[in-house]
């Protein structure tokens, strides 16, 4: 699969196009100066030329902010000018497997920013040519393949902010964490008789749980709320291990995933559980929280279940 980033830009009918291909290790910028045109031919003229330096049949992706591109080509919006340069796009849809995506432009989307950017100075607008590295970092090289991946939630001021997830498309996605509460075999003994002072703690640690999960958005501070199709929180009595084993299963369709829905669920349940029980055993310990699976996403599929 390819990823292309396309933008154009005009002013005073001197015009400049951009195009980002980015491909499994590799990336790679176009772009092109017009006189006497308009930003829509610049924006044509970015999806043509990044589509010729491909070979025949690729399966691409385009981005592009332009909804004139984008929705011509979607929505079979009237074509009333550039019949030229639509007639050139036309038989290169034919010749790739195409699949067009708008995104909003000045979203802090990489790849849209720097095309943004690249076609800026194209048209005279930007006055210094866009460092690639800046928006993208460093290519990966031999040396710099096994380097730590930057942290989304930073900006490039080293910032917190939340991360615009607008331009992706809605998935299916799910995951699963898992969680242990250990103690004294009598405090496992006592809460298998329901004999704990403080009620059922094998149902309110679920609802808990259940609750928690739900509210994810309001106790992490840079989650997105997501609407929840699904969450399942269920806890086991373990004997041998002197435990209780807490899961949860969360379910979405949404553009982020839902790992840290079905992590905090996990998370309160347990702390009900200690709370529940810490008067009568000080030695309780909540341990071993994780992701367990997960699917769903462009970051793809994990599976840490042993």
């Amino acid at each position: 699969m390819i990823d292309i980033y396309t933008d154009g830009a005009c002013r005073a009918r001197v015009g400049g196009w951009a195009a980002l291909i980015l491909t499994a290790g590799e990336r790679r910028a176009l772009s092109g100066k017009a006189e006497d045109t308009t930003s829509n031919r610049m924006e044509l003229s970015a999806a043509i030329n990044s589509m010729e330096s491909l070979p025949g049949g690729s399966e691409v992706t385009l981005y592009s902010d332009s909804e004139y591109l984008v929705k011509t080509m979607t929505l079979s919006w009237r074509r009333n000018a550039n019949l030229d340069l639509w007639q050139k796009l036309d038989a290169l849809a034919e010749e790739h497997h195409i699949r067009w995506e708008w995104v909003k432009g000045h979203a802090s989307i990489p790849g849209n920013e720097y095309v943004d950017q690249l076609a800026g100075f194209e048209a005279g607008i930007v006055k210094v040519r866009p460092d690639l590295d800046h928006f993208l970092g460093p290519e990966a090289t031999e040396e710099t393949t096994e380097a730590a991946p930057s942290l989304t939630h930073l900006d490039p001021q080293g910032r917190a902010e939340m991360v615009d997830v607008g331009w992706k498309p809605v998935t299916d996605r799910e995951a699963v964490a898992w969680g242990y509460v250990s103690m004294q075999p009598e405090t496992l003994r006592l809460i298998q008789d329901s004999l704990i002072k403080k009620g059922d703690v094998l149902t309110i640690a679920q609802l808990a749980g259940i609750m928690g999960g739900k509210r994810t958005s309001e106790l992490i501070p840079l989650c997105h709320p997501l609407p929840l199709d699904k969450l399942d929180v269920k806890l086991e009595l373990d004997p041998g291990q002197n435990r209780v084993k807490i899961s949860a299963l969360a379910r979405t369709s949404a553009k982020t995933g839902v790992e840290m829905e079905a992590l905090t669920a996990v998370s309160v349940a347990a702390l009900t559980v200690y709370d529940m029980c810490k008067g009568v055993d000080r030695g309780i310990i909540i341990g071993d929280i994780r992701l367990v699976r997960k699917s769903g996403g462009q970051s793809g599929d994990i599976n840490l279940e042993v």
